[in-house]
């Protein structure tokens, strides 16, 4: 079992999704972050359905910083009950898995660049 953990949370505009993702990075609160545009949410707000274009952000981070990256995450966004979510990655590619790790304790990269 891994301590790579992912934070999953939807923003209203590309703008805020990113300037969030750069924030957590600067703080080492994520080691990288995918932003997918364009998403179609649903659901029901103060009694009814709402349909909405969002931008979603997936970052990868350690157990430890989870709780650090979420109030931070809330403390950026401009939604009231914004959605932020986190989970357990379970595994993955062993090399990537031990680069999160470093880049969120703070150590330095080795080799080429990484993809996240």
């Amino acid at each position: 079992m891994t301590d790579i953990w992912l934070l999953y949370s939807t923003f209203p505009s590309r703008k805020e999704a990113l300037s969030t993702a750069q924030a957590l990075l600067k703080k080492r609160l994520i080691a990288c972050a995918n932003l997918y545009d364009q998403v179609t949410s649903l659901y029901r707000w103060q009694g009814s359905l709402q349909q909405e274009t969002e931008v979603v952000v997936i970052a990868k981070t350690r157990k430890e910083k989870v709780a650090a990256a979420i109030a931070a995450i809330k403390g950026a966004h401009s939604y009231a009950l914004p959605c932020v979510a986190a989970w357990p990655a379970g595994g993955g590619y062993a090399p990537f898995m031990k680069w999160v790790g470093e880049e969120v304790k703070g150590q330095k990269s080795k080799g080429k660049k990484k993809r996240s």
